[in-house]
């Protein structure tokens, strides 16, 4: 396995669109674990194949407390969704250290394939609903600054394009 480099908002690749998995082979597999590792190395609770430039639609995910019940979803696609929102601080590890508040379904019904290309269902509340959304924004070429104003935005945008340079100018 090996760790990935996640992209950085507001790297323009983040904005592309993910293709469907045409077929869950060994390269697919490895991809999936490739993702996890790099996701639980940088302490986040989901990662989708965009954040780390390979647009397919794949996303790992893990929001249990112990970190042991890691979740594959490829060609993810939400089915039904409640009418009831929530509202909670959204993090993501294309944008650390920014937090935001971002509307979301409660609860959503996923059907996705699985790391062994088997299709399955599943419903989804609270933390694993919301990381669903976000994850599968991710999939459409979408960050979750978006959904903030566009002066937060363009803070969000000019600080991270700032950190990005301090981090090229100590190399």
């Amino acid at each position: 396995m090996a760790l990935l480099p996640i992209l950085r908002y507001p790297d323009p690749r983040l904005h592309t669109v993910a293709e469907p998995v045409a077929q869950v082979d060994d390269k697919v597999r490895e991809l999936v674990d490739n993702m996890f590792e790099t996701m639980y190395e940088a302490e986040g609770v989901g990662l989708a194949a965009t954040q780390v430039d390979v647009h397919q639609r794949v996303i790992v995910m893990d929001t249990s407390e112990q970190r042991d019940q890691p979740r594959v979803l490829i060609n993810p696609e939400l089915i039904r969704v409640s009418d009831e929102m929530m509202v909670g601080d959204e993090g993501c590890l294309s944008v650390p250290t920014v937090y935001d508040a971002v509307p979301r379904h409660a609860r959503v019904t996923v059907r996705a394939l699985g790391r062994d290309g088997q299709p399955y269902e599943f419903d989804a509340e609270g933390l694993t609903a919301v990381c669903v959304q976000h994850e599968m924004d991710h999939l459409l070429g979408k960050v979750f600054v978006e959904y903030l104003s566009p002066l937060k935005r363009e803070r969000i945008k000019t600080k991270m394009l700032k950190k990005t340079r301090d981090q090229q100018k100590r190399r």
